[in-house]
């Protein structure tokens, strides 16, 4: 049997949980805390493979293990990895108060809205994404992805909680800060969970399922739910199969370039990523923004014309391009050599159709599309009905290659 224990946020280790154990396993604080039974051997955790391989040892010659781990072993813990390994059957999990539970609590605010991430051990990008998506973020820190790069990286409009030492009576330490003064700080080792919090979106209603706010029951809204100039904007049937193109979802970056009305940011923002908005005209960005504040969401407006503006923004995920007009092959040629998955490309245009064709295809990406024209229900008098057609529209998506997905820089 594999004892698995829950310490670190304030409750002591029951020394009854250790009884009997033949190998104690955990961080160097867990097991300085506690008193290890007599001929136990205790193994301090470093690799987890190896660690692995050693309580296998003693698994097969039925010696009792007992791993100490943070809080609660099963929410981004240990308890997977053993789990893989043994079986969950041979687990007996006894969990503490988890970070994310101890850090809220110090700060006096519920979570069950509150998304979590973890950027241990994993791709940092993806923790600042949901960090600029959402109002209420949880981050599990690690080597190399802690305040001080989460600040970095997030830039103004939010504010950092940082609890260290969780449960420690003389170091824990639980720090409101910008994500600017997060970045000049060296935060050393003891970070146990950072709160990402943006205070200007007030706490949604009470809900009955926890984690980040529903998905929205629709999309594709309709034109007339985005203040828009003289029906510049992506007609939703055009957005409908562009969304589906982008796949948008939480973690991603979606930027939206030649965004007019930022319709189509709007719409990746309301289904969970982080979206940014390129748009030339000042009036544009301003219409950006009363888009974004209407439907709740938080869009990045930046002010400035593609593809030289592009080169201060992070790497997207996909890239929505709206129309084009001479500068559309290098716009397009820029966008693929960024993005880590997909671009898309809306055009009114037959003449612009091969150029950006070319311009995806040049980059690696395969390539495929449509042209979309549809007709609208619109009344007549004497309460009947005719078709309206829409201008046609040709949407292209250019794909990376699965395979070469994960070279790209992160």
């Amino acid at each position: 049997m594999i004892t698995v224990v829950g310490t670190g946020t304030g409750a002591p280790v029951r020394q009854d949980a250790l009884a009997g154990a033949a190998l104690v396993v955990g961080g160097r604080r867990h097991l300085a805390a506690v008193r290890l039974p007599d001929g136990a051997e205790q193994l301090v955790l470093g690799p987890l493979g190896p660690a692995l391989d050693t309580i296998a040892a003693y698994v097969a010659e039925a010696r009792p293990v007992v791993v100490l781990a943070s809080g609660d072993p099963g929410f981004f813990g240990i308890v997977r990895a053993l789990a893989e390994r043994f079986g969950s059957g041979l687990l007996d999990v006894r969990p503490g108060v988890s970070s994310v539970a101890t850090a809220f609590a110090r700060v006096g605010l519920s979570w069950d809205d509150a998304v979590v991430v973890s950027a241990h051990g994993r791709a940092l990008r993806t923790a600042v994404n949901v960090c600029r998506a959402h109002p209420k973020v949880a981050v599990l820190t690690g080597p190399g992805a802690g305040p001080a790069e989460l600040g970095s990286a997030l830039g103004a409009g939010r504010v950092l909680v940082v609890a260290s030492a969780l449960g420690d009576p003389a170091g824990e330490r639980v720090e409101r800060v910008t994500p600017a003064e997060a970045a000049a700080r060296d935060w050393g080792t003891a970070v146990s969970v950072v709160l990402c919090l943006d205070e200007s979106r007030a706490p949604g209603e009470l809900r009955a399922v926890a984690g980040p706010g529903a998905r929205p029951n629709r999309w594709a809204l309709d034109e007339t739910e985005f203040t828009h100039r003289d029906s510049m904007i992506t007609k939703f049937e055009v957005r409908a199969l562009a969304l589906a193109r982008l796949g948008p979802r939480p973690g991603d970056l979606v930027w939206d370039v030649g965004a007019g009305s930022g319709s189509v940011a709007v719409e990746c923002a309301r289904l969970g990523a982080a979206a940014v908005a390129v748009e030339r005209t000042a009036d544009g960005i301003e219409r950006i923004r009363a888009n974004a504040r209407a439907h709740g969401v938080d869009v990045r407006a930046v002010h400035g014309t593609a593809p030289a503006v592009l080169a201060r923004l992070p790497d997207p995920d996909t890239v929505f391009v709206g129309g084009g007009g001479r500068e559309l092959p290098a716009v397009l040629t820029e966008c693929a050599r960024r993005a880590r998955r997909a671009v898309v490309v809306a055009m009114a245009a037959l003449d612009r159709v091969p150029v950006a064709r070319a311009a995806l295809t040049a980059a690696g990406f395969s390539c495929d599309g449509v042209l979309l024209q549809s007709s609208r229900l619109a009344p007549l008098p004497g309460d009947v009905t005719r078709l309206a057609a829409t201008n046609p529209v040709f949407l292209l998506w250019g794909e990376r290659p699965r395979a070469s997905v994960e070279g790209v820089a992160q």
